[in-house]
Formats: C-alpha cells, sequence, structure tokens
C-alpha cells in the first residue's frame, strides 16, 4: 500500500531500544511537526473547504498524538526534550516543486506529506512488531493505522487536485528519491533518523 521502495533496515530497532526516552521525545516533536505541516498546507490553500476541512481534522488528531507521546513520556519519569531538526525531512524538502504555478505547489506538499507518513507509518509498524514493551508496541500499532489514514488523505487530496501534474508519475520520482535519502538513515534513535 505505502509503496516505498525501500524498506527500514530491522536492525534500527534495536538503536531504537537502547535510548527509548530519545526516540518518544524524537517522536513527540514529530508530531507536532505533522500538525503545523497540516496547518500551513491549510493556510497556503484556504480556498479548498473539503481540504481545509479534512486537515484541521488530521492536524488535531496529531496534536492529541503529540499529547499521547507527552503522557508515556511523563508516566516513565521521563522529559521531553527539546526539539530536534528532522533531516530526512529536510533532505526530502528539497525535492519539492517551490516556486510557479500554486496548485503544483499544493500537489507536491501534499505528496511531500504523504511520503512523511508512508515512512513514519512503515517505522511504526516495524516497531509494534519488533519491541518487546507491551504498551509501547500497542501504541505504536494504533499509530501505523493511524499514519497509514494520513498517508491516504494526502494522496487522495493530490490526485483530486491534479489538474495538468500527473500526480502518479510524480509520486514515483519521489518514490525514488526517498529511497536515496533514506539509505542515509537508520542509524539513531530517531522516528526518521
Amino acid at each position: 500500500m505505502l509503496h516505498l521502495k525501500l524498506a527500514t533496515d530491522p536492525r534500527w530497532v534495536n538503536i531504537v531500544k537502547k535510548n527509548i526516552e530519545e526516540i518518544l521525545t524524537d517522536h513527540a516533536w514529530c508530531e507536532q511537526k505533522a500538525a503545523t505541516n497540516a496547518i500551513t498546507i491549510i493556510t497556503l490553500n484556504s480556498e479548498y473547504p473539503d481540504l481545509v476541512t479534512d486537515l484541521l481534522l488530521l492536524a488535531q488528531e496529531e496534536l492529541m498524538h503529540f499529547q499521547m507521546v507527552h503522557d508515556i513520556i511523563k508516566k516513565r519519569g521521563y522529559t521531553l526534550g527539546r526539539e530536534r531538526k528532522d533531516n530526512y525531512v529536510n533532505e526530502l524538502y528539497k525535492f519539492m516543486n517551490k516556486g510557479g504555478n500554486r496548485l503544483k505547489s499544493m500537489v507536491d506538499r501534499l505528496l511531500f506529506s504523504a511520503m512523511i507518513e508512508a515512512r513514519s507509518c512503515e517505522r511504526f509498524k516495524l516497531l509494534s512488531e519488533e519491541i518487546k514493551d507491551p504498551e509501547l508496541s500497542k501504541f505504536y500499532h494504533d499509530l501505523m493505522i493511524s499514519e497509514a489514514g494520513h498517508y491516504t488523505t494526502f494522496i487522495g487530496f493530490a490526485r483530486k487536485y491534479d489538474t495538468n501534474i500527473d500526480v502518479d508519475k510524480r509520486w514515483q520520482e519521489l518514490v525514488e528519491f526517498e529511497a536515496e535519502v533514506i539509505k542515509n538513515y537508520g542509524k539513531e534513535e530517531t522516528i526518521h533518523g
């Protein structure tokens, strides 16, 4: 369903298990950034009422996920660390069209967002299957399902508002680009690292 070209090396979970506090902090900030991204798309494309409606719900859900991760952090006696820079997302951002036609920029932003959700979904699935902590295993399984829904939302809107853009072709270009980017990751206790 996600159409990722390169799967995460399962050994990434071994790195994550060594520092649960770090992965939870990174994850919390990823959820905050996902909410911010949805709000940014709304701000730049407010003339599409269905997009605004659905992305408002998505942003609220992402903030709820941020709260859920923060609650786990507090419950375990950890502290939410400072916000982390997400190098993976910053590298993906380089692929986006940033100028010219507004519609083309919107479709690219939607595809960029879908890709991040797809990779997060894939990583959450891996965590849910490989981590031996029952609470976190269930938590990441539930979030995997949610991220898959977000991926579908973004892809659906990209296809809906595709007028002169071949969304499937552009998506394949992004999948190829992401496969090259992700080769450099999977070595840190971060969601995309």
